[in-house]
């Protein structure tokens, strides 16, 4: 087998191994299915109540892009606002940090007394979760422009405007990818959060709906789902920065 070929399965191996080290180790101590469920009791579930699962599964991933695209959108333009000016970024930085600071899970009940329970709450929960990231990113990729760089540009003759645009921008384009990868994630986080709190519809209103009736195994097949739906949405991530940004890639290994 070619080191490449090895490279493409090694995700399904360790991922296959969890599962049948989690299955054997429910057998072994055999722990109850409503503490730990096995595996094959949650693929179950999940075959089970297929058509419930979908449903919910489709209300969070809505939610969840929506209040992604919201976060990169936002978080780009204010990234660039922030990482173009000194100013700036040393009076709106301290501001971002403290707002990052508050745990979201405390923004849910005033966002459903603002917005009353429905997806809105889920909506703004997983814009807010993913915002602070794409800004810090993108910022920091406009600011570490090296001054000697800047120097060399002005005195070709070039404006601030051309060194953003034509400098600025492509450097921090690997900086937001970096980001999106990991706002994609947290924006899952913000609206399992909210849906659990605030909503009618989602993985999250399912899994509570679960716990409340003691189904742990489906409780479980909604972290699975969630789990997928997270690593689907990174790959993604992970393919438009293959395309967008192959010049920043200089090596698929650190070791070679």
């Amino acid at each position: 087998m070619s080191e490449k070929t090895l490279i493409r399965l090694m995700p399904w191996l360790v991922t296959i191994g969890l599962f049948i080290l989690w299955e054997l180790l429910c057998i072994v101590t055999g722990i109850e299915k409503f503490i730990l469920p096995r595996p094959t009791l949650v693929f179950e579930t999940m075959v089970q109540f297929a058509p419930q699962i979908a449903h919910h599964s489709l209300q969070t991933l809505y939610t969840t892009t929506a209040g992604f695209v919201l976060g990169v959108v936002g978080g780009g333009l204010l990234g660039v606002f922030i990482g173009a000016s000194r100013l700036v970024y040393v009076g709106l930085y301290p501001v971002l940090v403290g707002f990052n600071s508050i745990p979201k899970v405390a923004l849910v009940p005033v966002l459903v007394i603002w917005f009353g329970i429905g997806t809105v709450p889920a909506i703004i929960t997983a814009f807010v979760i993913s915002f602070f990231p794409i800004v810090v990113n993108v910022a920091t990729g406009l600011a570490t422009i090296e001054p000697e760089l800047r120097d060399v540009l002005r005195s070709l003759g070039a404006s601030k405007t051309e060194i953003l645009t034509k400098i600025g921008l492509p450097r921090a384009m690997p900086y937001l990818f970096a980001s999106l990868k990991i706002a994609i994630t947290l924006a899952f986080v913000g609206s399992v959060i909210a849906e659990t709190v605030a909503s009618n519809e989602g993985i999250g209103y399912l899994m509570l709906s679960a716990s409340s009736s003691y189904n742990v195994p489906l409780v479980f097949a909604g972290l699975v789902v969630v789990a997928v739906m997270g690593v689907v949405m990174y790959a993604v991530a992970v393919w438009f920065e293959r395309r967008m940004t192959g010049w920043a890639f200089r090596g698929s290994d650190l070791m070679s």
